[in-house]
Parts: C-alpha cells; sequence; structure tokens
C-alpha cells in the first residue's frame, strides 16, 4: 500500500467552498458555556453516590456527628483538588485532565498508563454500573415487592447506553441539553428531600430530632474503621475534575473554568450536607444500616402514595451521571489518539456533527461489554482505586514540578502552594491506607494498571513493528472513515 493510499482522508473542502478551510483543522466547537460547565461538575457528581454513599459512611463513622463531618470534609477536599486543577487547566489548555497534565511534566509513559486505566476500564465501567443502577431504580415502581424478571435490568441498562452513545454522537448540543436537563431534575429531587427534612425540624416533633440528640454517640474508636468512612464519601463526590477532559470546548475557559469549579463544589457540599441532615430526621442510624437504598426509604416513610417519585428522581439522576461519563469519556479517547496513545481513528471528527463520532461509539461499545461482565464490575472498580488516587497524586506532583519547569509561564490561576501540599497527602493517604488494610485487593489494582505496560511497548514504544500491522491498521482507520464521515482533525492541508 503506498504512502499516499494509506493516508487518513483528511476532508478536503469541496471547490468553490468559501474560505477553502478544510473542517477537520477547526477542531472541537467552543459550545459549552458556563451552565454547561456547572451542570456537567454536578451532574457527574451528583450520580448514585449520594442515594447509597449515606449507608457507607455511618456504617464506618459510627455516629451522626462524625458521619456529618465527614460529608463536609469529603468536599472541602474535593474543592481543594479541584482548585489545583484550576491552575493545570488553565496553564495547559488542553482536554484530557490529568493525563494531559501527567503527560506535559512527566512524557508518554506515565501519562498513557493514567490513559489506560481510564479510559479503557475505569470510564466504561462506571458507566456500566451507573446504567444499572437507573435500570434498577427504574423497575422498582413496578415490581416493589419482588426483582423484576432475569435479564430485565441489563436489558433497560443496554437500552440507556446506546440511547445516550447515540445522543453524544450526533450533537453536542443535544448532549449538554440532557445532561442539563436532568441536572436540575437531580438537584430538584435531593432539594425534595432537603425541605421535607426542614419541614420536619421546624414542626417540632421530638421524634424527628431523635438523632440529632447525641451526635457523637457510637462513633467509631479504630481509626483505621473510620478512616474507611471517607472513601464512601468521596466515592459520592467523584467527578470534580471532569470539566478538565473537556477544556478545549469551554468557551473562555480561562474565566470559565475556575467559575464553574468553584460554583459546583460549594454548591455539590452544601447539598449533599443538608440532604443527610434531612435524612437523619426520619431515618435513623440503624435503619440507615439496614436499607442501602435510603432516599427510597425515606419516601417510603413519608411521602405515602407518592413514594415512587424518588426512584424516578434518582433514575434521572444515573442518567445524568452517565451522559457525563459518556460525554468526557469520549474526549480522553479523543485526546488520547491525538497524542499517538490510542490508534488515530479515535481522533477524527464528523464533519457534519462536529463530534468525536468513532471515540463515542468505541466509549458506548466499551461500556456494554462491561455491562456483559456486570457481576465482576463492583469488584473491579473496588480494585482500581488505589490507581485512580495514585494518578490524582501524580497530577499534582505535575503541579509542583510545572511550577519548576515552566516558572515564568501565564499562570491566569497561581494556587497558593499550601493547597496543593495538603491535597497531595490526602490522596498519598488515600493510597497507603488500602495498602495496609486489604494488600491483596491493592495488588490486583495495580496489576490491573500494570497491564498498559506491555501495550505501551509493543503499540506505541515499538517503531519498527512488521508492515502488515501498520497497513491492517490503516485499512481499518480508512473503512471507519467512510463508515462514519469523519476527517483526521490533527493534520493541516
Amino acid at each position: 500500500m503506498s504512502a499516499e493510499a494509506s493516508e487518513p482522508l483528511k476532508g478536503r473542502p469541496e471547490e468553490g467552498e468559501e474560505g477553502g478551510e478544510r473542517i477537520a483543522s477547526q477542531g472541537l466547537a467552543k459550545s459549552l458555556t458556563l451552565f454547561n460547565g456547572v451542570s456537567i461538575i454536578v451532574g457527574c457528581i451528583i450520580g448514585s453516590g449520594i442515594f447509597v454513599s449515606p449507608t457507607g459512611v455511618q456504617e464506618k463513622a459510627g455516629s451522626v456527628g462524625l458521619s456529618l463531618f465527614v460529608w463536609v470534609s469529603c468536599g472541602i477536599f474535593a474543592a481543594i483538588g479541584a482548585y489545583c486543577y484550576a491552575e493545570l487547566g488553565t496553564l495547559i489548555k488542553k482536554s484530557g485532565g490529568d493525563y494531559a497534565y501527567i503527560m506535559e511534566a512527566f512524557g508518554p509513559f506515565l501519562a498513557f498508563l493514567r490513559l489506560w486505566i481510564e479510559a479503557m476500564v475505569v470510564r466504561p465501567c462506571t458507566a456500566a454500573i451507573v446504567a444499572i443502577t437507573f435500570a434498577i431504580y427504574m423497575m422498582r415502581p413496578f415490581y416493589p415487592d419482588c426483582d423484576p424478571p432475569p435479564g430485565m435490568v441489563q436489558l433497560l441498562a443496554a437500552l440507556l447506553l446506546l440511547l445516550l452513545t447515540a445522543v453524544n454522537a450526533m450533537s453536542v448540543k443535544l448532549a449538554t441539553f440532557i445532561q442539563d436537563f436532568f441536572t436540575v431534575a437531580k438537584v430538584f429531587a435531593l432539594v425534595l428531600i432537603i425541605l421535607t427534612g426542614a419541614v420536619l425540624l421546624c414542626t417540632g416533633e421530638p421524634m424527628y430530632r431523635e438523632s440529632f440528640e447525641n451526635v457523637w454517640e457510637g462513633t467509631s474508636k479504630d481509626f483505621k474503621t473510620a478512616s474507611l468512612a471517607f472513601y464512601s464519601g468521596l466515592f459520592a463526590y467523584q467527578g470534580w475534575n471532569y470539566l478538565n477532559f473537556i477544556v478545549e470546548e469551554l468557551q473562555n475557559p480561562k474565566r470559565n473554568l475556575p467559575l464553574a469549579i468553584a460554583i459546583s463544589c460549594t454548591a455539590v457540599t452544601v447539598i449533599y450536607t443538608l440532604t443527610n441532615i434531612a435524612l437523619y430526621t426520619a431515618i435513623s442510624p440503624d435503619e440507615m444500616l439496614a436499607s442501602p437504598a435510603v432516599a427510597v426509604l425515606f419516601a417510603n416513610k413519608l411521602y405515602g402514595p407518592f413514594a415512587f417519585v424518588m426512584p424516578i428522581f434518582v433514575a434521572c439522576s444515573t442518567i445524568g451521571s452517565a451522559n457525563g461519563v459518556i460525554f468526557t469519556s469520549s474526549r480522553l479517547f479523543y485526546v488520547g489518539a491525538r497524542e499517538g496513545h490510542m490508534p488515530m481513528v479515535l481522533t477524527m471528527i464528523n464533519k457534519n456533527t462536529r463530534t468525536p463520532l468513532t471515540a463515542v461509539v468505541f466509549t458506548g461499545f466499551l461500556s456494554l461489554c462491561y455491562l456483559l461482565l456486570s457481576d465482576d464490575i463492583f469488584k473491579l472498580i473496588n480494585y482500581i482505586q488505589i490507581s485512580y488516587w495514585l494518578a490524582i497524586g501524580m497530577a499534582i506532583a505535575a503541579l509542583f514540578y510545572l511550577r519548576r519547569k515552566m516558572p515564568d509561564a501565564p499562570r491566569p490561576i497561581k494556587v497558593n502552594l499550601i493547597w496543593p501540599i495538603i491535597f497531595f497527602i490526602g490522596c498519598c493517604a488515600l493510597v497507603i491506607v488500602p495498602i495496609l488494610g486489604s494488600p491483596k485487593d491493592t495488588a490486583i489494582g495495580l496489576l490491573i494498571m500494570l497491564t498498559g505496560v506491555p501495550v505501551y511497548f509493543i503499540f506505541i514504544a515499538w517503531k519498527t513493528k512488521p508492515a502488515f500491522i501498520n497497513k491492517t491498521s490503516d485499512a481499518i482507520t480508512r473503512l471507519c472513515q467512510k463508515l462514519m464521515m469523519v476527517v483526521d482533525d490533527t493534520k493541516e492541508e
């Protein structure tokens, strides 16, 4: 195959096309406003976590007081991390989040390992789990006293993934509209719980204040057990750094990125804390431990025949989360392909929709694959938690390194070093604690991350691969271009 024949299609303009400018050179459109940015962060953070994590936090904390302290502390910790990421995001104005930052600071190998674990395992697994949660809660009103028929949950979850993949493939505006709409819906569900709790506290009924009579009663005396409460809390806050993955599509990122982060993290922390206070008005700590679906229990106790609305609101919450994961994950594939760490076809953009169509489809495909292995996904997510916090810690280490390497680079946001130091110490603790508490799961998590090592050296670092491998790759690339009408966005005419 000649060099000309094997070169990806570049989307040359038709004769007489105004401007004579190749569409692929425009890249991803800057279509995300400040409100879109806020809704993406809030939409990704507020998923199924707040509806199930209160049980885990209460179990490990042991008391209402320590539980509420954990929720506030986790919010502050996430906000500090997001503040540090704001400096990185405005210094390195590339999509990809910590992958781009690690690439800039430490080179392609460590960046690829981060990309591998995030793009190939964490994100698609998360999308599949959220879709399963959606299906379970959507079926709850129809099967209140029994389990739905076998396969029904997986089928409904697969339909959701297919629908959201199609939406993200067709239009960025439609995807962001869905994100905005369901973000409002999920916030409304939490506000409903908060207002209900406020009314109960204001009625003066003693039964609604029992949980607050001695808030520190039952506090766990075991530091290791109490520290595990932070894992459940931080799980509910995951998503605080997702906007950094799509900063190239954000309008005026110097202004809107830090604003979106500040608004989102503050709002989520306040909402989460007030939600937990409201839950304790109607649910005792013992009842919370007995029911992982605390929002449903809350509705069943207080809303009577209208209790069915809560599973629907939780389902809306998961739709927003799944959409946010697919939207940002496809951009991660896009950036990885642009850096040569993923197949080039994943960096190509549809000429009509201006979306990274192949990356979106591949993200949806991986999520569906993990959906078929749903029984093992939850253990897999537990295994990779250490990799997640190790990568976050590496991104903060990149901030220190870039301060030294690029001291005079323009930084619209320059954080006081005390904040990244605090956050880095916290990340180290989140890596060390599971090593001490669950060495077997930690070892499995590290092995999953290291599976990317042979992939990197065989498919990326090895520059003298046999010709048939390159020819096969070229043929697949051109086939995908023709099927999906995508063009190479990385080469100029």
